[in-house]
């Protein structure tokens, strides 16, 4: 006879609180499809299912809602014995920035789940502009910070890779050899410079029409069809499209979402924190 593993029944907890397999992988730091493949050896061992699919999501079969208390109990009990009789509790207060744009969901997730393993820790969470986070690294206000670069250094560690291109809305198009629209950061930051010194490269006259603070900002103005933006490759959806060559534009920096902590010595919440965050970006890899 099987038995059953508090890893399938943390999956299980978190696609039923998520109400999907997608957004329940969020919340665990997996993929869609070892989630799914989780769900599967839980059925197969209980010989049931346990969700029923609900539109876009999933919804508790009676064998569900009769397992839910119990997978609850099991994984809220395990968390709070570890708790309890680990030699290794991180304990102190960290300051932490992370980007308002690039992942911020991905990593409001990742800080929730620290904060669930390491409740000893305070947490205070900047979400801001990542532009200034380097200085407040340096100047000791952020203990650790997630931010993106061109070029990283030494002491910055890369977390995904994105490169850039050229974008306008799918509904749009741009003559090549018309003044051409463009969306920028009105801020400084490499972005703006890569941007920049690209439109310089291509040769041909534009006019800036649109400046925002945020990704969110040149996307919104990029999908009105009023400009075309250097965006990464991760904002892409269905209503963009990559316009590079067509508009005539050489190659594109790749943007670098790189970790990085202050001072000389790592601190165990510094080094517990970076642990988390670069296993659910290594998990998501």
């Amino acid at each position: 006879m099987e038995n059953l593993d508090s890893d399938l029944l943390r999956t299980f907890v978190a696609v039923t609180q998520a109400g999907s397999v997608t957004d329940g992988a969020a919340r665990i730091h997996r993929s869609q499809s070892a989630t799914s493949l989780q769900i599967k050896r839980l059925e197969a061992i209980l010989g049931q299912r346990v969700f029923e699919r609900h539109g876009r999501g999933v919804v508790l079969s009676d064998t569900g809602r009769q397992l839910l208390p119990v997978a609850l109990e099991v994984t809220a009990r395990l968390d709070s014995v570890l708790r309890d009789i680990s030699q290794n509790t991180v304990a102190g207060k960290l300051h932490v920035g992370i980007p308002d744009d690039h992942g911020r969901a991905k990593l409001a997730e990742i800080l929730a789940s620290f904060a669930r393993h390491h409740p000893k820790v305070e947490l205070d969470v900047t979400c801001a502009l990542s532009t200034h986070f380097p200085d407040a690294l340096d100047k000791g206000v952020l203990d650790l910070a997630i931010y993106e670069v061109e070029c990283p250094k030494e002491h910055e560690e890369v977390l995904i890779e994105d490169p850039t291109c050229w974008v306008s809305s799918a509904h749009r198009e741009f003559p090549a050899n018309e003044c051409l629209p463009v969306a920028l950061f009105d801020h400084t930051c490499w972005w703006r410079d890569a941007a920049i010194t690209s439109l310089k490269a291509r040769g041909k006259p534009h006019r800036i029409v649109y400046s925002s603070q945020s990704v969110s900002g040149v996307i919104a103005a990029v999908e009105a069809g009023i400009a075309v933006g250097l965006l990464g490759r991760s904002s892409l959806h269905s209503g963009l499209s990559v316009m590079s060559n067509t508009l005539g534009f050489g190659n594109t920096p790749t943007s670098k979402l790189v970790m990085a902590v202050s001072g000389s010595e790592e601190t165990r919440p510094q080094d517990a924190m970076k642990a988390a965050i670069r296993s659910a970006y290594l998990t998501e890899v």
